[in-house]
Formats: C-alpha cells, sequence, structure tokens
C-alpha cells in the first residue's frame, strides 16, 4: 500500500499582492507547483534568494494559503481556517532569525511558553521541556536569559520550543543564515539527528549547497517552479545548470568535478571532503 505524504501540494500557485505604487500587477511567487513529503523525509529546499523555496514553505503549514491549487497536511486542507491550528502543530516552522521566536526571558520558561499557551497539564509541560531541551543539546542552558546565548544556541532554543510541541514535521527556513560557519554545521547536523533519531519529517530551506548534501531528497526553485529534483548526487551531477540557477558550488563539488575530468574516479556521491578523501585513499 502507498504511504499518504504527510504534506501534499497539489498544483499551487501564490500570488503576492503588488507593494509597489508604479505596479498594480500582483507578484507571482509559485505557479503551479506539486509537490509531497513523506514522513519521517529529509528534504532540501535549495534556490537563491527571490526563487520561492520559502514561499513554497509557508505553504506547508498554513502560513501562506494557495491562491489556486490544494495544499493538503496530514489530510487536512489549508484552505479550510479550521484546520490551521492542527497544521500548525503538525509542521513547526523555524525561522531565520530566532530571537523572532524567543518570548521568555529564561530558557526553560521560552520552551515551556507554548505549551502553556495551549493549556498542557504542568507536570507534562515539565517532561516535555526537558525532553526537548535534551534534544537539542541546551539542558544545561536552562537558567540563562535568551539574550545570552550565542546565535546558534538561540537557534538550539527556538528548535526545542517547537520540538517541545511534538510536531510530525519541522519547516528550517534558512534557519542558519545568520549563523558561523561552525554553528552552521551544527545546527544542519542537529536536524538530521533530529530526523534520524525521532523520526521526524525535517524541510529545510537553503541557498547554500554544502547544507543539502546529506538530504535524502532536493528540490532546487527557480522562478517559482521546480527546477531540478531528485538526490543529492543527481541534482549535484549537473554544475552547469546550478551555476545557471545562479547557486555557488561549493568548493568540495568543483574539486570532484576537477578530479574526474582529470580521469580520477571519484563516485558522484562523495559530495563532501570526507567523502572525496575516501574515494582518493581507495
Amino acid at each position: 500500500m502507498q504511504q499518504t505524504p504527510l504534506i501534499d501540494l497539489q498544483s499551487v500557485s501564490y500570488t503576492y499582492a503588488s507593494q509597489s505604487k508604479e505596479s498594480a500587477h500582483p507578484a507571482l511567487a509559485l505557479n503551479d507547483v506539486s509537490l509531497q513529503a513523506q514522513q519521517g523525509e529529509y528534504l532540501v529546499l535549495l534556490g537563491h534568494n527571490g526563487s520561492g523555496k520559502s514561499t513554497l514553505a509557508r505553504q506547508c503549514n498554513a502560513l501562506l494559503i494557495p491562491t489556486s491549487g490544494r495544499a493538503l497536511i496530514a489530510g487536512l486542507d489549508s484552505a479550510e481556517s479550521a484546520n490551521w491550528r492542527a497544521i500548525r502543530e503538525t509542521v513547526g516552522m523555524i525561522f531565520q532569525n530566532p530571537d523572532n521566536q524567543i518570548i521568555a526571558t529564561v530558557v526553560e520558561d521560552d520552551v515551556a511558553w507554548a505549551l502553556a499557551v495551549r493549556g498542557v497539564p504542568a507536570l507534562e509541560i515539565k517532561e516535555r521541556v526537558a525532553w526537548a531541551m535534551q534534544a537539542v543539546g541546551i539542558a544545561h542552558l536552562r537558567g540563562m536569559p535568551p539574550g545570552k546565548l550565542s546565535g546558534g544556541q538561540k537557534q538550539r532554543l527556538a528548535i526545542a520550543g517547537v520540538l517541545a510541541l511534538r510536531p510530525q514535521c519541522i519547516i528550517a527556513d534558512e534557519a542558519t543564515a545568520q549563523l558561523d560557519p561552525l554553528s552552521r554545521q551544527e545546527i544542519v547536523a542537529l536536524l538530521h539527528q533530529l530526523n534520524q533519531d525521532f523520526g521526524l519529517t525535517v524541510i529545510q530551506v537553503t541557498h547554500l549547497l554544502e547544507e543539502a548534501a546529506l538530504a535524502q531528497r532536493i528540490v532546487v526553485m527557480e522562478q517559482g517552479k521546480i527546477g531540478m529534483e531528485g538526490t543529492p548526487a543527481q541534482v549535484f551531477a549537473d554544475l552547469e545548470q546550478l551555476r545557471a540557477l545562479k547557486l555557488a558550488i561549493p568548493e568540495p563539488l568543483e574539486l570532484a568535478a576537477r578530479l574526474r575530468r582529470a580521469g580520477v574516479r571519484i563516485s558522484p556521491a562523495a559530495l563532501t571532503v570526507e567523502a572525496i578523501a575516501q574515494e582518493l585513499l581507495q
């Protein structure tokens, strides 16, 4: 029996109202996009700024509603406002700036805030908060004021707050964009760990190819449509097409391409420095 997708976008188009006095024409951000995400999948939405990837991500938890087409989340139609709360509890969202998601003055209280608002019993809140902080590696920071945290720690706090709600899916919308390279790697590794340890569906929105190397599937957006789709090995095999889509090629991919042109046998699946080094050793 075929598995019912957790997220099922059917011929979705979305148009933003015009923000310019000079133009009364609305801006088409998504154009007839169909996409499914399965339970437990790690999916990366890749694209340059303005390609439509964040607009597409926001269709997945009813932050935006299709102008035309349908968005079904766990079988619930996002066009029906009565479904919005259930959809947003099924699919949690992490944004670029964690400060926009931090409310309380103490880490532990911030993780608990959304649960308290929903009327979850105090004992269950305590258990969920402890579990979520442990899962993202900030249990030792429970008594700290969020303002004292680093950017990476704040993003972990934002993830913990969503995780405590026990969603089936987490969308990370450019969640590493404001972080230093090491913190970016740590947050991406955390998302993969949550996917593997708890079976969470993860949809990561990014413009950085290196963050997509370990995904199960990549969808590349361009001008509101899907430009490329496949496994990392399939998508990264066509570097010229990625350049045409205005994406910066990471050094490991450039290195692997040069080695192949020089006659060195490098597997298409070798997408990181570590994997390329392993290929050379063999």
